[in-house]
């Protein structure tokens, strides 16, 4: 989901001479993926007031403001260092809006909406149902949908946290383990912990199922 790694250094490299086209390039480029990561994450209480697009402005506003500093000492991967500072912002979003004696946005995440149902999606619903499922549940694409759906917004924060980051953001091991400042190691681990559990989810669902017919 997010833009290619390699145009990206270039573009950072042009910003480093001081060519503000590369700036402005730089920052549009991630402007989607941006939003992709805000949509996923949004409080549904928070989506009626603010626009995810507004957030994603704001990430960019403060990301040209600091880019000097990151260019200086870039220690983190570019677009790891914006989906940080988007992630606060989604934080200040939620205070403003919910106050902050409510849940904390993280354990707030909404279903994953049907438009972010992508391939690598769909491959992450077959990889973890195909041995739990009994085949007449999943037969049927939308009850395995709607399931699959619960069973993420069932997940505990660090668990549902790291299957978003790698199936509906697609980042690596290594990025999962540099952005929550984990060992790659530490961030294989729960990755592994969080499918388990995920199919464990939808394994209790099916069994639910069964005996209430």
């Amino acid at each position: 989901m997010w833009p290619d790694s390699e145009q990206t250094q270039e573009l950072l490299q042009q910003a480093r001479a001081g060519e503000s086209a590369a700036v402005n390039n730089l920052l549009d480029r991630h402007r989607e993926a941006l939003k992709r990561m805000i949509d996923l994450r949004m409080d549904k209480v928070v989506q009626r007031r603010v626009d995810a697009s507004d957030i994603v402005q704001e990430v960019l506003v403060e990301a040209n403001r600091r880019l000097r500093d990151y260019l200086a000492n870039p220690v983190l991967p570019f677009h790891l260092w914006l989906r940080n500072m988007a992630h606060d912002r989604l934080i200040d979003a939620h205070r403003r809006h919910r106050g902050a004696a409510r849940r904390s946005i993280d354990r707030e995440q909404p279903l994953v909406a049907a438009r972010f149902l992508d391939e690598s999606t769909m491959n992450l619903m077959n990889e973890v149902a195909d041995r739990e499922l009994t085949p007449a549940a999943a037969a049927t694409w939308h009850e395995l949908q709607r399931r699959f759906q619960a069973a993420i917004d069932t997940l505990d924060e660090q668990d549902r946290e790291v299957v978003l980051m790698r199936h509906f953001e697609q980042l690596s091991n290594s990025e999962v383990a540099a952005a929550l400042d984990l060992s790659e190691p530490a961030a294989g681990m729960r990755y592994l912990r969080a499918m388990r559990r995920l199919r464990e989810k939808l394994a209790d669902k099916d069994e639910e199922k069964s005996e209430a017919k």
